[in-house]
């Protein structure tokens, strides 16, 4: 197969009491496990089948919705179980928190655009924190949509991502979107998110 489940750097229950070890199970193993072997049934044959998961995304839109939908989840997975960690919360580090200063001002403003961003998408979708390649954006795409596609409103390169699909939080907060957005707070590797703005700023 082109694409793998890729494995997790900490066990299912290492983020409680924050997201909880039964929803990191199924969340894990059923959603991004099922969008990765349709993601690998979609591209299989075509001349996808080699690419790098951002090249595709890079040009979805001539893609089917299958390849959208299944590669937007795989992707955007893949980077949500990397920008959290046991150990996470506090303040971002080095250049990616002066950073944040300059473009929305403090640390705070920060958190409550994106906390809104997260808590306001209506219906299924995510929140990001992107590089533009000159400023750093706040802002959400519905469904598996991400930064990277060239159908997203906002494009550039993704920093941070948060699931707001209910099966990301519904087992433990129900309708208590507001709450699940308050506690990411609390697992954020900002350590890994600040590489990844050094990354991007040096591409």
């Amino acid at each position: 197969m082109s694409f793998q489940l890729p494995a997790l750097k900490y066990d299912y229950k290492a983020l409680e009491p924050y997201i909880d070890a039964m929803t990191m199970d199924i969340h894990y193993n059923k959603h991004h496990g099922a969008y990765t072997t349709n993601l690998n049934s979609a591209i299989v044959g075509t001349s996808l089948d080699d690419l790098p998961i951002e090249e595709i995304l890079r040009e979805v839109s001539k893609h089917s919705a299958a390849v959208r939908n299944n590669g937007g989840g795989y992707y955007n997975h893949n980077l949500f179980w990397e920008v959290m960690t046991p150990s996470g919360g506090g303040l971002p580090t080095g250049e990616l928190y002066s950073a944040i200063v300059k473009n929305f001002g403090s640390f705070d403003e920060f958190k409550e655009k994106f906390s809104s961003a997260a808590a306001t998408r209506f219906g299924s979708g995510w929140a990001w924190l992107v590089w533009t390649g000159n400023e750093l954006k706040v802002f959400s795409t519905p469904n598996q949509d991400n930064p990277l596609m060239d159908v997203s409103e906002i494009k550039g390169f993704p920093l941070m991502g948060l699931d707001v699909w209910e099966h990301a939080y519904y087992l433990k907060y129900q309708n208590r979107r507001v709450e699940y957005v308050q506690n990411f707070w609390n697992v954020i590797d900002w350590k890994t998110v600040n590489e990844r703005f050094i990354i991007a700023t040096n591409k």
